[in-house]
């Protein structure tokens, strides 16, 4: 059996317009006959997880977000409060890393990494959010598991909150 399985339907960074009920009913199909455990949508609108919740239960959404691309504010909030997971996809970026004057001066202040004061922000927004922060480097690891340990002072998240409003 297969723990999660995602329906991707967007493109690279942006949900396609329409209706995932088609695919999202083979896969809930393919877990009612006991192959998946738990069905996720990746690259997807509002619009699109409630299609999908009106079919089967949605364990987890995967869109592109971080502390610079925020589009999904509110789709993060909204699954919180229905207990879904939400999994930020390029939380540092991606191919461009996050550049911020405010995320250099927030993480000079805290004697941290940029990167770690990032994945920091993305772990205090909401305590539904999952990373998956990839790596092929030793360093960028601990600064990830940095990240994870490390706790942003209220005016440090107010600084950081800014970056996406602009």
């Amino acid at each position: 059996m297969i723990d999660v399985v995602n329906l991707r339907v967007g493109d690279f960074d942006t949900p396609s317009p329409g209706s995932i009920a088609e695919p999202f009913t083979v896969l809930a199909e393919l877990q009612q006959q006991g192959l998946i455990r738990h069905l996720g949508v990746s690259t997807v609108t509002s619009e699109q997880v409630a299609e999908a919740q009106s079919i089967a239960p949605v364990a987890c959404v995967q869109n592109f977000y971080n502390i610079a691309h925020r589009v999904d504010d509110e789709l993060v909030d909204s699954l919180a409060a229905q207990g879904i997971a939400y999994v930020p996809y390029f939380p540092l970026g991606g191919f461009s890393p996050l550049q911020s004057d405010a995320l250099i001066a927030v993480a000079a202040r805290l004697g941290a990494t940029p990167m770690a004061v990032a994945l920091a922000w993305l772990l205090q927004r909401s305590p539904n959010i999952l990373l998956i922060p990839g790596t092929s480097s030793i360093v960028h690891l601990r600064e990830n598991i940095a990240g994870a340990a490390l706790e942003l002072p209220e005016d440090a998240l107010a600084e950081l909150d800014a970056i996406g409003a602009s």
